[in-house]
């Protein structure tokens, strides 16, 4: 049996290093080989700036997700024995910048989806939680009940933040421009915002797997299979979103060299962990639904 470090028993996870965010039951991991022996889950780490080289015996009894990052192989024994014991494994880019597939949640974690079906299903309750959705984003509780009068002022609203935000990074603005058949016909600030706002939907999407909430439900977004994801996303443009990519944009319009999305997407690797992203959302999502920790990782 190959020794394992730092991980001493399964509750040694407090005394690893590897980065984990104990209240959320999170644990990031890259370059290196998921695998089980002897019935003990096992992360055989090449190396990177996260984590030491070395092999690490896993307490996945008490995490509610795994998030595998580039580098990463799991092996066919690992998704049985997660499936098993209902411990969520996602594939993602650097930092929460991409999120390509996880499996569905495991045993017991109904609670979420049921609250927050209810309150979708529900058209007063559906309209309160998008109010309280744009109270999050503007600080107060607009008085209007009619949720085209509420997406117009968020319209105007998110006007003026773009060119706030622009004056700022000493941006030239010329208003919001995407053609989705052509995204890179537009100039360097809109591309940055499409490629920001990607980045920063994908941490959304992490959130919302992690704590078993309902991607299509959306309060504010409609049709999307991803409406409650971009309504969560939509909370963190002006902190986030915004700066991140007119921040970029202003580097990348002083040197040509620069591969805007590339450069964006490591910017954001580096915000979502400054910024506990990922983290912020779950807390965000479960008061949004009125469901809060009670002990559990979810």
């Amino acid at each position: 049996m190959s020794r394992s470090t730092l991980f001493p028993g399964r509750l040694g996870l407090a005394e690893s290093r590897i980065p984990h965010t104990d209240r959320h039951g999170l644990l990031w991991l890259n370059k290196g080989n998921l695998y089980v022996e002897d019935g003990t889950l096992h992360f055989r780490a090449a190396g990177s700036n996260d984590i030491a080289p070395g092999n690490y015996a896993i307490p996945y009894q008490t995490l509610s997700m795994i998030l595998m990052g580039p580098g990463t192989t799991v092996s066919h024994d690992t998704l049985r024995l997660l499936a098993r014991h209902g411990t969520l494994l996602a594939a993602i880019g650097e930092g929460g910048v991409k999120f390509y597939t996880a499996p569905p949640m495991g045993q017991g974690r109904s609670d979420i989806a049921r609250a927050h079906a209810q309150l979708w299903a529900n058209k007063k309750k559906r309209l309160d939680t998008a109010r309280r959705l744009y109270a999050f984003r503007f600080g107060r509780v607009l008085p209007h009940r009619d949720i085209t009068v509420l997406r117009g002022i968020e319209g105007g609203r998110v006007k003026e933040l773009y060119k706030i935000t622009a004056q700022r990074y000493g941006i030239p603005w010329k208003g919001r421009r995407y053609n989705r058949n052509n995204p890179n016909a537009a100039d360097p600030p809109n591309q940055a915002i499409n490629h920001a706002a990607t980045f920063v939907e994908a941490a959304a999407d992490v959130a919302v797997a992690a704590v078993g909430a309902l991607p299509p439900l959306g309060f504010i977004h409609e049709d999307s299979s991803n409406a409650f994801t971009l309504d969560i996303a939509d909370l963190w443009r002006a902190d986030i979103t915004l700066p991140m990519a007119f921040s970029v944009a202003k580097r990348a319009m002083n040197d040509p060299e620069i591969s805007l999305e590339r450069e964006i997407r490591r910017e954001a690797a580096t915000w979502f962990r400054k910024h506990k992203l990922i983290p912020n959302m779950i807390d965000r999502i479960k008061e949004l639904l009125h469901e809060h920790d009670s002990g559990g990782n979810s």
